[in-house]
């Protein structure tokens, strides 16, 4: 059985059902509309003080004032199709199976939408979905299918940044504007006349990083991109320099994702400065999108029979912690926004109670002590972890999901380059992280072959369906 709808649609059952603290009377008959509007790699930080400082969102800051915002949301996992495939599904990543951007949800799978549209409700989806398997280039699925592959290959362009039009030059991110177009005229055109109520989803790429086109085909998305109207919406005096560990200080798992994100090298604070300021224009780009939705709601007098939401997959890290893009729980990439308005929601409300994309909260560490998260303090509280392993296990036998993973890792990986015969050492050595590979491609693929040869368990006794 598949879990509620997700965090929204529970919180929205529970307020038309049992007067939850974040809503107000209302006629429990009543069935509202639902709008969500989910972006890409939006960091939820920016929808409350102090982090809302740094840009104006007008439209998210309409949705703070007229409703509730949550202001401890945390991604599932903090990549794109499995955190999609937990919000659709309204199931964990070790029930959902959903390992990395190409296994994710089948196609026949149940979501929140196809359980409203059962029950009544007109339903349109359009956007950025990316929550079902077999999207995503092989580059992305070879990458994540050898991350236990003891070599170090940069798989990212070096971030930079791209300012493209003038103070005039409003629509960047064309793509996205497309599709919040079609999504307003259907809510001016079709919703406005439907005597049912209706579910639309909206998702948007911003402000997920461009891919670098100078970088070729395989290229991944390292190109933070706005235009200078954008600009003038990040206030320059609010943006702060993180602070790094020294590389050598760094958690191997941090320092394999700095690496293969080609940030190991070194960067000036102007540098860090200005990706930051451009990622914050993308925001502001993709706060005018949802503003577009809030219009056509309004122009159509369905704004007050609306429950409106805004959330994102993940957040990014924007150079802390020396990275870019998401693949860690830390605060940038794994706090997201979400917040809700429409009847029965109270307006103005702030709710703290950690919650995640499947209305299940996380285990959160306090960032009052160690706000720039560069301290692993776990030996310090031997009796914390114990007591947080124990929670943990009583909900997943994590040690067998993580050897499940791996035995998936190695049969993906083993069955894609069968299917490729004699052109696999071809393909290999030019996927992104071909310059890399070049450099040492005898040795690149010896260790693919002994990382193949080496189990460590008997995949027998794992009784896991993979496929």
């Amino acid at each position: 059985m598949y879990a509620m709808y997700g965090t929204w649609l529970v919180l929205l059952i529970l307020s038309q059902t049992h007067g939850h603290c974040m809503c107000q009377n209302h006629t429990t008959n009543f069935r509202p509309n639902i709008v969500m509007v989910m972006s890409d790699a939006f960091d939820g930080r920016l929808t409350f003080d102090p982090g809302s400082r740094v840009v104006q969102l007008p439209y998210l800051n309409y949705l703070r004032e007229l409703g509730t915002v949550f202001i401890n949301a945390y991604t599932n996992s903090p990549i794109c199709c499995p955190s999609r495939a937990a919000m659709w599904s309204g199931r964990f990543v070790h029930l959902t199976e959903s390992w990395n951007n190409y296994k994710c949800l089948d196609p026949n799978a149940t979501t929140w939408m196809d359980m409203l549209q059962q029950n009544g409700y007109n339903t349109l989806s359009v956007g950025k979905l990316d929550y079902t398997s077999g999207s995503h280039s092989v580059s992305n699925r070879v990458e994540a299918w050898t991350r236990d592959v003891p070599f170090l290959l940069r798989q990212e362009g070096r971030p930079v940044t791209d300012l493209v039009g003038d103070a005039s030059t409003t629509r960047v991110m064309t793509k996205d504007w497309r599709t919040t177009d079609i999504a307003t005229q259907w809510i001016r055109h079709k919703a406005a006349a439907l005597s049912q109520p209706f579910a639309l989803y909206l998702g948007l790429n911003l402000p997920h990083p461009y891919v670098t086109d100078s970088l070729g085909p395989n290229a991944g998305g390292s190109t933070f991109r706005t235009s200078p109207y954008w600009l003038e919406k990040v206030m320059p005096e609010f943006i702060s320099i993180p602070k790094w560990l020294p590389l050598s200080d760094m958690h191997p798992v941090d320092y394999y994702s700095t690496f293969t994100k080609n940030c190991s090298g070194n960067f000036t604070e102007q540098e860090v400065r200005k990706i930051r300021a451009f990622y914050y224009a993308m925001c502001a780009e993709t706060d005018a999108m949802l503003g577009q939705v809030i219009s056509a709601l309004r122009d159509t007098d369905l704004l007050d029979t609306t429950v409106l939401l805004f959330t994102s997959d993940h957040g990014d890290l924007a150079m802390e912690h020396r990275q870019f893009y998401k693949m860690s729980m830390f605060e940038g990439s794994s706090h997201v926004p979400l917040l809700i308005m429409g009847p029965g929601v109270k307006s103005g409300l702030r709710l703290s109670q950690p919650v995640s994309l499947v209305d299940i909260y996380p285990t959160v560490l306090d960032l009052t002590v160690d706000k720039e998260e560069l301290h692993n303090v776990a030996s310090k509280f031997p009796d914390v972890c114990r007591h947080l392993d124990k929670l943990l296990r009583s909900v997943v036998d994590y040690p067998q999901v993580s050897q499940a993973i791996c035995l998936y890792n190695k049969q993906q990986f083993a069955a894609w380059r069968k299917s490729l015969g004699d052109n696999y050492t071809q393909v290999i050595a030019n996927l992104r992280w071909h310059l890399d590979w070049q450099e040492d491609v005898e040795n690149n693929e010896k260790a693919i072959d002994e990382w193949l040869m080496t189990s460590g368990f008997s995949s027998e006794k794992l009784k896991v369906s993979m496929f």
